[in-house]
């Protein structure tokens, strides 16, 4: 096992709520449905406490509200609350206005349901593309530390391929972060390594190639995330999907819950402020927009 301490991520959503279903499933009819959000997330947090990881936790604020004893038990275990936004918009759907209201409402109502200052967030379906790259300089004004928002891939819904792979400053004159979910590049490409559907859909021992060698050969903490809902094979199955979306969505979820046994015992994990705030100084400017 790397002695790199690794950082573990978690996108608090339910089931309903990705944005792959939002044509499929209306918000007004998310209270109605069957929500698995809090089983499912404290499942996540006792397989966390067998393998004594501390990771952060990206909420969206309609679970927070709607389960504050959940928000509670995260906290008082020793992880790190960071922001979804309010109700999973995306970026790309909502105005500068509109983003700024509800990136400042959700860290209020995160922090006062928690009790824990709120330093990151996490935009849905990694929603901030070069089209709405305004949006790191809101988050920075509303408080925020750092951003988790930018995938350097390229992808049918979101992604900045260009975008640098590794922590960075993305704001100049400013020690606002930007950590990008871990990639491998082969040739001029990037390819995922830091889990969501790719975990699921590659074997786990090439996840675990892939993060070891982050690890060794450049020297880089790897930042993983998933969802509560991928240790749930029996959730309610969603019909007329697109077979795409379907595969995305179910592929694996049963070989899921092995699969983070096995990567948490493989290398040590932590919050994404306990990796990487305590030394911002050490990374570097870097403007692409």
């Amino acid at each position: 096992m790397s002695n790199t301490i690794n950082a573990m991520s978690v996108d608090v959503e339910d089931y309903f709520q990705v944005s792959a279903f939002e044509s499929n499933i209306s918000r007004s009819d998310w209270d109605r449905l069957d929500c698995r959000v809090e089983k499912n997330t404290l499942k996540v947090l006792e397989l966390f406490d067998q393998y004594n990881v501390k990771a952060t936790f990206f909420t969206l604020c309609w679970v927070a509200e709607r389960y504050p004893q959940l928000i509670q038990a995260i906290v008082q275990n020793g992880h790190e609350l960071a922001s979804h936004g309010m109700d999973h918009q995306r970026v790309t759907q909502q105005t500068p206005v509109e983003f700024q209201s509800d990136i400042t409402e959700s860290k209020k109502r995160l922090e006062d349901i928690s009790g824990q200052e709120v330093l990151g967030y996490r935009a849905a379906s990694y929603s901030i593309t070069k089209d709405t790259y305004w949006a790191l300089d809101i988050l920075q004004e509303a408080g925020y530390r750092y951003s988790s928002s930018i995938y350097p891939i390229k992808h049918d819904l979101y992604g900045i391929p260009e975008a640098p792979r590794f922590a960075y400053k993305p704001i100049n004159n400013s020690q606002f972060l930007e950590f990008p979910i871990s990639t491998l590049q082969f040739g001029s490409r990037n390819y995922p390594c830091g889990g969501g559907g790719y975990f699921r859909l590659l074997p786990y021992p090439v996840s675990r190639w892939a993060i070891r060698r982050l690890n060794s050969r450049f020297q880089q903490s790897s930042i993983f995330y998933f969802h509560p809902w991928e240790l749930d094979p029996d959730q309610p199955r969603q019909q007329n999907i697109l077979f795409k979306t379907r595969f995305r969505h179910y592929l694996n979820l049963g070989k899921m819950e092995n699969r983070m046994h096995r990567l948490l015992s493989d290398f040590h994990w932590d919050s994404m402020k306990n990796v990487f705030m305590s030394n911002i100084d050490d990374y570097p400017h870097i403007l692409f927009r």
